[in-house]
């Protein structure tokens, strides 16, 4: 008998480094993905300007009532007295609430709000650093600051037009889910479309200034 035929391990040897390969490209890619995923995740968009969420490992009272000074620190640039200015700050700055100013500026109310973020102080901190870029913007001359007062500016029934957009729209009258917001709306624009058989003018139209005005509150 001859000798056994001897097998190659060459081909077994080389799959098995390719498949080696393919495992660390695969975990490169998902510490890379995962990495843009908590950098995203780490900026919050509001009204068009972006910048980094609040670090929450930084809560405490303390910490809140030092954003609450900084924000009226901003206020004197454009020289809205401190007596002008309410920030109500929340004991349990941790607790999932939203945060809201209002100030006296130029003969109007001024007022925001922001509860997207979070806890408490993660929606102080939104607030501060939305007012730091827009009256660093006014500062600079790149904004108005007629058009800063106009983008704060409330109705005296907003709130209530607000709530009644949000009924129309079909959501709660608590959301601040712009996209869920959206979605609804999409549906009933197609629905009450005029081009359609049972299309609406009128309701097409309350339906578009609905989502308008919401539009202009969270983005």
């Amino acid at each position: 008998r001859g000798a056994p035929e001897r097998i190659s391990t060459e081909p077994l040897i080389e799959s098995v480094k390719y498949g080696q390969i393919i495992q660390e490209h695969l975990k490169n890619s998902f510490f890379i993905l995962t990495f843009m995923v908590n950098i995203e995740n780490d900026m919050i968009k509001v009204k068009g300007y972006e910048f980094k969420r609040f670090n929450t490992k930084l809560s405490s009272y303390r910490r809140a009532v030092q954003i609450q000074n900084s924000i009226i620190k901003l206020f004197r640039k454009i020289g809205v007295p401190d007596e002008d200015i309410e920030i109500p700050l929340q004991k349990l700055v941790i607790r999932t609430a939203e945060a809201s100013i209002e100030w006296w500026q130029e003969g109007y109310r001024l007022f925001y709000k922001y509860n997207l973020a979070g806890s408490f102080i993660s929606n102080l901190h939104v607030i501060f650093k939305l007012l730091e870029l827009q009256i660093a913007e006014v500062e600079k001359g790149d904004l108005t600051l007629d058009d800063f007062l106009r983008g704060f500016s409330e109705d005296d029934d907003v709130s209530e037009q607000r709530l009644a957009a949000r009924k129309l729209l079909g959501v709660d009258e608590d959301c601040m889910d712009f996209t869920l917001i959206s979605k609804k709306y999409k549906v009933l624009a197609m629905k009450y479309h005029p081009d359609r058989p049972d299309g609406s003018l009128e309701m097409f139209k309350k339906i578009n200034n609905a989502h308008k005005m919401l539009k202009r509150e969270l983005e």
